[in-house]
């Protein structure tokens, strides 16, 4: 399978190559170009197994340029590599401009990279964590869709997706970085829904409970309804080709959030005091 050189990226990933990888492509969804974060592993594998099957083109980005590429090769379709980092905003716009030159507007953007850790507010070490988490979580779904926006609005089509969590509907204990950053990550995609209201742009909030993936094999508690990442990734594109606003996959799980969403805070403290926690120091 032949790989064909791309723009040296500048700036943050000088040392990095862009590149498309081309195999056999499917009909189904040829022409669709798809912008994905978070694609070397898990959910984002998933998804990018998904779209390129269905014929789609896809912008893969993740830290890991050995895991990218190797995806990209085993993928049917042609489809560019970008290592970058969504926590660093500067490599991750420069990604966005290779894709709009080589590539072009994209029809889906799927902000789909983030970080989970356990965390502790008195742990002085933990610091730097919930600054990781934060600017993954968050500040990369919005470095994640900027570059595109005015285009997409231009154009009058396009889907945003955040991959937010339901970890973000009440605050668990031993996670604050991460419940945080998620409940962020919803308020935040439903600031920029009613913004881009008309527009022909939709943004999609697609909050997903357990996934079996590596960032949940450390979770040392039940999982309930965990979903395969090849399932949530086609349950979720049905969600995101319908434009839908705000979804919990899988639906048992939306039922578990309206719940806790409900509980009044003295319950709900009491249920989840001696609840399980992720495991502390984790690399991000």
């Amino acid at each position: 399978m032949p790989v064909l050189p791309g723009r040296r990226a500048s700036g943050h990933a000088t040392d990095r190559r862009s590149r498309m990888v081309r195999s056999s492509a499917s009909p189904a969804l040829a022409g669709l170009r798809v912008f994905l974060t978070g694609a070397s592993s898990g959910l984002g594998q998933a998804f990018a197994r998904h779209y390129a099957q269905r014929g789609a083109q896809l912008g893969l980005v993740a830290r890991r340029t050995d895991a990218l590429s190797q995806l990209a090769a085993g993928l049917p379709g042609e489809h560019l590599v970008l290592p970058a980092d969504v926590g660093d905003g500067a490599a991750l716009a420069d990604a966005a401009r290779t894709y709009l030159a080589r590539v072009g507007v994209p029809d889906i953007v799927i902000a789909n990279a983030g970080v989970s850790v356990g965390t502790l507010t008195e742990c002085a070490e933990d610091l730097p964590a919930f600054e990781r988490v934060m600017r993954t979580n968050v500040n990369g779904i919005v470095a994640s869709f900027q570059p595109f926006v005015d285009a997409m609005r231009e154009r009058g089509s396009g889907r945003l997706v955040g991959i937010a969590s339901v970890a973000g509907i009440r605050g668990l204990p031993g996670a604050g970085a991460y419940s945080a950053s998620k409940a962020a990550a919803i308020a935040y995609l439903e600031s920029l829904r009613v913004e881009l209201r008309g527009s022909g742009v939709r943004v999609v909030t697609l909050a997903p409970g357990y996934i079996a993936t590596p960032m949940t094999a450390v979770n040392p508690y039940p999982m309930p309804f965990i979903l395969q990442a090849d399932e949530a990734a086609r349950r979720m594109a049905k969600l995101i080709d319908a434009g839908r606003g705000y979804a919990v996959v899988p639906w048992q799980m939306g039922v578990v959030a309206r719940v806790l969403r409900a509980l009044p805070n003295p319950v709900f403290d009491a249920l989840f005091a001696r609840a399980g926690r992720k495991p502390r120091g984790l690399p991000l």
